[in-house]
């Protein structure tokens, strides 16, 4: 009976090959970890592609927002500068559903909505079309590109007069 006992026991016949067998089963890999972790962290490593670390850190540390200065007694554009400034690459080709510049057709249900609908869409997206108000133009030279835009298409809207400043 004890040769049936014999055969079924393991590797491990004393206590010291259990110390040995538990060391570096456990504790070793959790040695190299820590070492591989120091490695890996020590030292101050830029990020790929940046020459400047301070400026790159700047960057990642900046607030949120910004304050951007711009002139507000500037000339506002008129319909056509902004159209081709701002409108021209979707509309020119019909990109993404866009009514095509000067295609009646597409502008027809359109029209019927009224220029206040027109801008108001404008101004704020629709469909494929992200917001345009509150970029580098002005409500005002916006809805001058949707009247410029509009009127090509066979609309006879008047294009919007900058209005008389406050006394």
């Amino acid at each position: 009976m004890s040769d049936a006992h014999d055969s079924h026991t393991g590797p491990i016949k004393t206590p010291k090959q259990l110390f040995w067998t538990a060391f570096f089963s456990f504790v070793a890999p959790v040695f190299l970890i820590i070492g591989l972790v120091f490695f890996v962290t020590k030292g101050d490593k830029p990020s790929p592609g940046t020459d400047n670390s301070e400026l790159a850190t700047a960057i990642r540390i900046q607030r949120v927002g910004s304050v951007e200065l711009r002139d507000a007694n500037r000339v506002l554009q008129n319909g056509e500068s902004v159209y081709r400034a701002q409108c021209a690459a979707c509309h020119d080709a019909g990109l993404v559903g866009a009514p095509k510049f000067g295609a009646a057709a597409d502008w027809s249900a359109r029209l019927g909505t009224g220029l206040d609908n027109l801008v108001k869409s404008a101004l704020e997206g629709k469909g494929a079309m992200g917001a345009q108000g509150g970029g580098a133009f002005e409500d005002l030279e916006i809805a001058r590109a949707v009247v410029f835009l509009v009127n090509s298409a066979g609309g006879n809207f008047e294009e919007p007069a900058q209005p008389a400043p406050a006394e």
